[in-house]
Order: C-alpha cells, then structure tokens, then sequence
C-alpha cells in the first residue's frame, strides 16, 4: 500500500516537472529578454528626444520590453514562416544540432512544446491497439475515420490511428485499423502525450486508481 501510494506521488511530481519545464525555460528566457529590452529605454528616450518627442530626460518608458519582445517575436514568425526563413531556420537547427549540451536542451524544449501546442489539436482521442502482435499494445492517437480509396478497399470501417514514438512524439507512423480493434481511453490527449514522453513514467491518474485507493484506505482502518 505504501509503496503504490509513493508510486503515484512520483508520477504526479513527474507530471507536474514535464508541464512546468517548458514554461519555466520560456519564462526565464522571456524575462531575461524583457530587461534587456527595458535597458534600452534611455537610449530610446533620447531618440526620441532628439527628433522632438516632448519627453523629460531619463524617463523611462513603461512596457518597452514587453511591446519589444512581443514584436520581435512575431516579426521573427512572419520571417521563418516565409521560403527564406525556413531555409535559414533549417541551417539554424543544424548549427544548434552540433552543439552536444546546447543539442539536448533546445532539441527535448522544442519537441514538448510543438507537442502540447501543435499536434495536440490534430487528434481527437487516445486508444489502445494490439500491436506489434497480438498479446502487446501499444498507445495510438485517433485524428479521424479513413475515406476514400482506403475506406473502399476494406470490408470493415476503418479508423485512422497515429503511433507516436518515445521520447519523441512528434514522430510516428499511421496505421489503419478497424473500429472494433481499437480500445478507447479515457485519458485526454495531453495525458497521452505526457505517458509517451515519459516513456510511461508518468501515468494518468483515473478514476478507477481513485477507487482502489479509497477501499484500500478502506480496508487498512477496518484492519
């Protein structure tokens, strides 16, 4: 009993360091750039100054950094959404690919973030299939009924599942498999992701563990 209840408080600190990583990276990399943005307030102060603005000198302009930064940031996503940016955003990542320490960190960030942010809303469910082989499952991502040419060449409905890997997520592969093969679960999409990327350190905590916990508590105060 103690060892399962120190189990899944494991799971749940886990859980909340995989959240909380990336938005404190980003939160510290986002304040770092506020106050070196807000440093330039003088500089920007007298700019203006100088071209006639009606500003006291050394006043400090509130929310430089801030504006600046939300600026930067969406200049630098119209310029990587372009054919050039991609280009240079793809030399930029090769570049931070040959830096050992610098490799991991940017690399384990940027594959959390696409994954909770981006392809979270590209699929609708977590399910079960066996697979490789009967007997083994593995964790897919439903994103939608098969049509078409698929559909028409099969006798059953099919469904379209996403196999994502671990660590890594936001690689796979698809499989089409029929709807009575699959086994729907009732964690949400973001659970799902948590357990792949923990390679199943961190488990969804249901309502079924909820119950057991209860009549294990239960038991031990009738005992």
């Amino acid at each position: 009993m103690v060892s399962w209840v120190r189990h899944k408080i494991r799971n749940i600190f886990l859980a909340g360091l995989v959240v909380i990583l990336p938005i404190a990276f980003t939160l510290f990399i986002l304040t770092w750039i506020f106050k070196k943005l807000d440093n330039l307030s003088p500089f920007i102060t007298n700019l203006l100054i100088y071209f006639g603005a009606p500003l006291p000198k050394g006043f400090k302009i509130p929310g430089l950094g801030i504006a600046t930064t939300v600026l930067i940031i969406f200049l630098v996503g119209i310029f990587t959404t372009s054919v050039i940016g991609k280009k240079v955003l793809v030399l930029w990542e090769y570049i931070l690919n040959k830096i050992p320490f610098i490799r991991g960190i940017y690399g384990a960030i940027k594959q959390i973030i696409e994954t909770i942010t981006i392809r979270k809303n590209a699929f609708n469910q977590v399910v079960m299939i066996e697979y490789p082989r009967k007997g083994l499952y593995c964790l897919g991502l439903l994103t939608c009924e098969s049509k078409g040419e698929i559909q028409n060449k099969t006798e059953k409905e099919i469904m379209n599942v996403f196999i994502p890997t671990t660590p890594n997520p936001t690689s796979g592969f698809l499989l089409f498999v029929p709807k009575e093969s699959i086994i729907p679960l009732s964690m949400s999409v973001e659970e799902g992701l948590k357990l792949i990327i923990s390679g199943g350190i961190v488990t969804p905590f249901n309502e079924i563990d909820s119950q057991k916990l209860k009549e294990n508590y239960f038991y031990e105060d009738k005992k």
